[in-house]
């Protein structure tokens, strides 16, 4: 079973964010991104850079209040 990033692009969507915007959020660079789109393995450290960016857990669990904090 391969890794599948279709939670985080639900969220995505019911965050109204683009990628782009996940991008700048998370810190993370485009190439990074372009690797979640094609459901490549990524390390710890980066999904944890993702999950505190949009206020959720590794499990995918959301816990924020709606809004996130763009740089």
């Amino acid at each position: 079973m391969g890794v599948s990033y279709k939670k985080l692009w639900k969220l995505l969507i019911d965050l109204d964010m683009k990628k782009k915007d996940l991008q700048q959020a998370a810190g993370v660079s485009s190439a990074l991104i372009a690797k979640l789109g094609r459901n490549e393995n990524v390390s710890t450290e980066t999904l944890v850079k993702i999950c505190t960016a949009l206020h959720c857990d590794v499990c995918g669990r959301y816990y924020g209040n709606g809004s996130i904090q763009r740089r």
